[in-house]
């Protein structure tokens, strides 16, 4: 008789693909041979895990096709072990085509050929696909547990591509004795002299009020390197050379810049492909966990670049930067231009307005159904319609009169006023000059006695590292002394004639500038509307008191498309 064997082994099996081969399909044979079977066709996949269906595992799919083709060369199927072949209720789903096309199914499991007929073997086969799954489970348990502890016992590296504004250094041997034979070893994060500055310098600037988009702009206008450019071997698979907004909005965010190391920060979902269609089993899918879920190491395990608090300041600036109230959220990109989207209210029931869009119109409106309008007692009718178009030029006059030429001198020599001293005992605060200095002096002094024990008679061996390891820590005193950054200057007056000169009158900026963002600015500078339909009048006021949410309106801001 004549057999074809299959087989399976992936990434999450941590075996050699060959050994785990030789084993199943020696296995197979100890099943068939004494029987008269011999194995003239062989199906092995290779890096496939086992909760993918056979239909989407290249060589399971092959003997599917094999199967129900007319030339095919045997006549049953035999499997080394059926926890590797089948998952969950894949046997249930996979059998049938076996009994279709006449062809046999042998398991160890089973001592022989599976019986269609059969509930027990049914049962048999259903319970290793149950053990399979479970078995999967348990191995991705005991690796995310293993991987949390590690995070917070050792704050140990777990791989990966390291930071930016971070390079690898070696950390010793792998504590695993196995893994130490092979030449395994750890690496730890140590900063980059480099790129560690910009890091510093991003964090710096966006908690003082720049934007993401101007930090990027002003990283390629001083001809500094983005991550993909600095290290092409790191980032092969990018090809830009400025900094974009998304690599600012990476670092911002990225929390191992404090010196801890953080784990679980995104997970992977299996999701359905087609929930009609449970057959084409699931995908994966990268989203991000809450704050709440990441594990952080219990000390710092390398050199941090940022404090805590500058990090925290900073992720509090990316929730509220453009938010609609105190708990609101930043106006979102679209393939329409929503010049006011969350910015205009209902007068009849204070509810947001939602844009929508019609007949290549863009409008705003207001449904109220007949529970809501009866439960508030208020006269709604059931839908509101404000058109977009009516009202843009009107709000541009209001706000060119509120924030123009006449007032926006004063405007901005408040606010530089104000930018200026919050800048400043900022700095005040982080700046770690002084006990850099004071380091430096102990050193110093440390090393001109360890100078006066040596000639007093001490052991030089002994005394030679003391120097040496004095040495490195002021080395390394004197390096960070150096990217300690200047105290904030304030704005100039010649600088605040020259921005509101290169305005040209708000007016004007708000007609140049592209509609996404000039929705932004709309909500950054604290926009709110209401609409009234009984008059069919729509009030306007500006609502901010944020110093830090006005400066976009600069030219050189974050927002303008047409400054240079």
């Amino acid at each position: 008789m004549r057999f074809a064997f299959y087989g399976r082994v992936s990434t999450e099996d941590q075996q050699d693909p060959q050994a785990s081969k030789a084993w199943q399909l020696s296995r197979a044979r100890s099943l068939i041979e004494p029987a008269g079977g011999e194995v003239v066709a062989e199906f092995f996949d290779v890096g496939q895990s086992r909760s993918l269906p056979w239909k989407r595992r290249p060589e399971a799919l092959r003997l599917l096709d094999t199967i129900k083709s007319a030339g095919r060369d045997f006549d049953a199927v035999v499997i080394g072990e059926p926890q590797r072949a089948f998952y969950g209720s894949q046997f249930g789903m996979t059998f049938p085509i076996f009994v279709h096309y006449g062809v046999g199914l042998w398991v160890p499991e089973i001592g022989g050929a599976i019986d269609p007929g059969s509930d027990a073997h049914d049962l048999v086969m259903a319970l290793y696909g149950g053990m399979s799954k479970g078995e999967r489970n348990r191995i991705k348990v005991r690796v995310r547990s293993a991987m949390r502890a590690q995070t917070e016992l050792e704050g140990r590296f777990l791989g990966g591509r390291p930071p930016y504004g971070y390079r690898l250094a070696d950390a010793g041997p792998h504590p695993n004795p196995g893994k130490a034979a092979e030449g395994r070893r750890l690496h730890r994060l140590e900063p980059d002299p480099v790129t560690a500055p910009v890091v510093a310098r991003i964090f710096n600037e966006y908690v003082a009020g720049r934007g993401m988009t101007s930090i990027a702009r002003g990283l390629t206008q001083d001809g500094i390197a983005c991550p993909s450019a600095y290290d092409r071997a790191r980032n092969p698979h990018r090809h830009t050379q400025v900094w974009e907004t998304t690599a600012i909005r990476a670092i911002l965010q990225n929390p191992r810049y404090t010196g801890r190391q953080v784990w679980n920060r995104a997970r992977t979902d299996e999701v359905l492909i087609d929930v009609d269609d449970v057959a084409l089993g699931h995908e994966n899918r990268h989203r991000w966990n809450d704050p709440s879920q990441w594990a952080w190491s219990r000390a710092e395990s390398h050199t941090p670049l940022i404090t805590t608090d500058l990090y925290e300041r900073a992720q509090l600036t990316v929730k509220t930067r453009g938010a609609i109230g105190e708990g609101g959220k930043a106006p979102r990109r679209s393939r329409h231009a929503y010049l006011f989207r969350g910015l205009l209210r209902c007068g009849l029931c204070e509810r947001v307005m939602e844009g929508s869009v019609n007949h290549g119109r863009i409008y705003y409106r207001c449904k109220a159904s007949r529970d809501y309008v009866s439960q508030h007692g208020i006269a709604h009718p059931p839908v509101l319609y404000l058109r977009q178009e009516s009202i843009t030029e009107p709000v541009d006059r209001f706000l060119s009169e509120e924030l123009g030429n006449a007032n926006l001198t004063e405007t901005l020599r408040r606010i530089a006023e104000a930018g200026h001293r919050a800048a400043l005992a900022q700095h005040q605060q982080q700046d770690e000059a002084p006990k850099l200095r004071e380091t430096i002096d102990d050193c110093d002094a440390k090393i001109a006695r360890y100078r006066a024990t040596l000639d007093a008679g001490g052991d030089p061996a002994l005394v030679a590292g003391w120097i040496s390891e004095t040495a490195a820590i002021k080395k390394a005193a004197q390096a960070r002394l150096g990217f300690t950054e200047a105290p904030p200057e304030r704005m100039s007056e010649e600088q605040i004639a020259a921005i509101v000169k290169a305005l040209g009158g708000l007016l004007g900026l708000l007609r140049r500038a592209d509609q996404h963002d000039r929705a932004e600015i709309y909500a950054r500078i604290g926009l709110q509307m209401q609409y009234r339909p009984g008059t069919g009048t729509v009030l306007a006021e500006i609502r901010s008191t944020e110093v830090d949410r006005v400066p976009v309106l600069c030219p050189e801001g974050d927002l303008n498309p047409h400054a240079r």
